[in-house]
C-alpha cells in the first residue's frame, strides 16, 4: 500500500495507525464509513462486511479498509463478484499495481496485473518435474512453506489482495502469520540481539536438488535474485517493529556462521509461526483476501492436492517500498534486483 514513512509505534492489534489517511482508531473509521470489521484471531486477521468491492467505494470506506489492514495485518471479504478488470481497480485504491514481467498461460492476457495461481501448477514442467515433486524438493522442512510475497526482491509487495474463483468443497485453506505480534512476543533480549542484525533473502536457498543434472538449479543459478533485508524492518506505516524472517528465502544471517545462523532462524521461524500469532481462512468462491505482506508471512495448502478438486485464485499485488531497520539502513540488492523493476 502507498506509504507515509510515519515513526510512530503500534502495537499489534492496538487499533491505532500511524499512516493511512484521516484519524481515529480503525473501528471508529469504519463505523464511520457504514462498515462492520470483525476480529478472526486474537493477533491477527478480520472479516469485513457491508462492502461491495466491485462498486464505487468512497474514500471513507477506502480509509477504513485500509486501517483494518494495517491494524489487523490480513483482512477477508465474502461473496464478492469481482472480474479481472474491478480486481485491477479496487487495488488502485490502496496503491499501483505490480506488472509481472512473467506470468503462465492459467493468467489473463488481457490483464498484466492479474496472475492466476494455476500458473504455478506449469512451474515443475518446465524443469522435467511432476509438481508434487517440485513442491516437495521446495518445501522439504516443516516451516519451509511459509514465505511473503517476494521477499528475495529488494522491494517486496507492500500488500497482496487474492480473489477466489473455484475452490474445493473441504481443504485449501490458507494461514497467515503476524510478524509484529511476533517480534513484540520476544523477550526484550532477544529483541535487542536481533534489533542489529541483517540476513540475505535468496530465491531457491530451500530447494533440494535432483540427483546428476538438475535444470531447476541451473534456472536458478542463470537467474538469480538475492537482498540483504534488516532481520527486525520498521513498518513505514504503522511504525512497529516486524520480525522480517521466513522459511522460503532466508537461510544465512550476516556476519554470523551457517551453525549459529541456523539455530538463530530456526528459533525465530519458530517464533513467528506460533499458533497464537496466526489466522486460518476457509476459502469459499467469491471470497477475497487483502493482506500487509510487509508484517505478514503465509502458508499455501497443502492438503488439497491429492483430493482432485480444481482450486482457481487470482492475485494482484501492489508495489513496495525498501524495507528500512531499526537502525535506519535500507535493504540492499545483492544480485538480481532492483527498486520497481520486474
Amino acid at each position: 500500500m502507498t506509504t507515509d514513512n510515519g515513526s510512530g509505534t503500534t502495537p499489534s492489534g492496538s487499533g491505532t495507525t500511524a499512516g493511512g489517511g484521516g484519524s481515529g482508531t480503525a473501528d471508529e473509521r469504519a463505523r464511520a464509513a457504514g462498515v462492520e470489521v470483525r476480529p478472526a484471531a486474537g493477533h491477527i486477521g478480520a472479516e469485513i462486511t457491508g462492502v461491495d468491492l466491485a462498486g464505487d467505494l468512497d474514500d471513507a470506506v477506502v480509509a477504513a479498509i485500509r486501517a483494518a489492514v494495517l491494524r489487523w495485518k490480513v483482512v477477508f471479504f465474502r461473496d464478492q463478484r469481482l472480474d479481472h478488470a474491478a480486481h485491477v481497480a479496487f487495488a488502485r485504491r490502496f496503491g499501483e499495481p505490480v506488472v509481472l514481467g512473467r506470468r503462465g498461460s492459467a493468467s489473463p492476457a488481457g490483464f498484466p496485473e492479474v496472475e492466476t495461481t494455476a500458473d504455478r501448477l506449469e512451474l515443475g514442467g518446465r524443469f522435467g518435474m511432476e509438481h508434487e515433486e517440485w513442491l516437495e524438493r521446495r518445501r522439504h522442512t516443516l516451516l519451509r512453506g511459509w514465505h511473503c510475497d517476494h521477499g528475495a526482491r529488494i522491494d517486496p509487495p507492500a500488500a497482496t489482495i487474492l480473489r477466489a474463483e473455484t475452490v474445493p468443497p473441504y481443504g485449501g485453506d490458507t494461514t497467515w502469520s503476524n510478524l509484529a505480534a511476533a517480534y513484540a512476543g520476544l523477550s526484550q533480549p532477544v529483541r535487542e540481539f536481533v534489533d542489529g542484525l541483517r540476513a540475505e533473502h535468496r530465491l531457491g536457498v530451500g530447494y533440494q536438488p535432483r540427483p546428476g543434472d538438475d535444470a531447476y538449479v541451473r534456472h536458478l543459478l542463470d537467474h538469480q535474485v538475492a537482498s540483504e533485508h534488516p532481520l527486525v524492518r520498521v513498518h513505514p506505516e504503522t511504525g512497529e517493529r516486524v520480525l522480517f524472517v521466513n522459511g522460503y528465502y532466508l537461510e544465512q544471517i550476516t556476519g554470523i556462521s551457517r551453525a549459529e545462523s541456523a539455530a538463530v532462524l530456526e528459533l525465530l521461524l519458530a517464533q513467528a509461526t506460533r499458533p497464537e500469532y496466526t489466522v486460518r481462512f476457509r476459502w469459499e468462491p467469491g471470497s477475497v483476501a487483502f493482506w500487509d505482506n510487509r508484517a505478514t508471512i503465509h502458508l499455501a495448502p497443502g492438503d488439497n492436492a491429492h483430493l482432485g478438486f480444481p482450486r482457481t485464485m487470482h492475485r494482484v499485488m501492489l508495489t513496495g517500498d525498501i524495507p528500512v531497520g531499526v537502525d535506519g539502513k535500507p535493504s540492499e540488492p545483492v544480485v538480481g534486483t532492483e527498486p520497481g523493476r520486474w
